[in-house]
């Protein structure tokens, strides 16, 4: 099956974008990168046979790729341009759907200050908790017995 998945990614890829990187996910799925359309298409085995879970989304800034923003079963048997055809309208559904935005994490210098954080209560100093207080408190009294024990003897 995964070779079969390996092979189909591959001639996808070359069918779709001139510019493309095919790799293996941990789930034993393939990923098409098109960094120059800044789009991902994945292919990932399903319980039925010759089918393949088809999901695509965007790259962001940086690299990181976001959620998958349209998903379909597809046959493998079906041939390349079929399949060629369901990423594209794929590809095309998740470019224009507006009710799932995806924000892009903040790179660079700017990450700090406020300005992604309008409408939130300002973050809390971190303060050392009443857990770790306790833990401290119990070291230190066993290096304190420990101490006068070994200086009594």
């Amino acid at each position: 099956m995964y070779t079969q998945l390996r092979e189909t990614a591959t001639e996808l890829a070359n069918v779709l974008w001139r510019e493309h990187t095919v790799y293996r996910e941990r789930g034993g799925g393939f990923v098409i990168r098109g960094e120059h359309v800044q789009r991902w298409i994945s292919l990932a085995p399903t319980g039925g046979r010759n089918e393949a879970l088809v999901r695509v989304g965007r790259i962001l800034e940086g690299g990181t790729t976001a959620p998958a923003r349209s998903e379909q079963i597809v046959r493998l048997d079906a041939g390349t341009s079929e399949l060629a055809a369901t990423c594209r309208r794929l590809l095309a559904d998740a470019a224009v759907e507006p009710s799932r935005p995806v924000r892009a994490q903040a790179t660079g210098p700017d990450r700090g200050g406020s300005k992604g954080r309008k409408g939130r209560r300002p973050r809390r100093a971190r303060h050392t908790s009443f857990t770790s207080w306790v833990v401290i408190v119990c070291v230190a009294g066993v290096v304190a017995v420990f101490a006068y024990a070994s200086a009594t003897r």
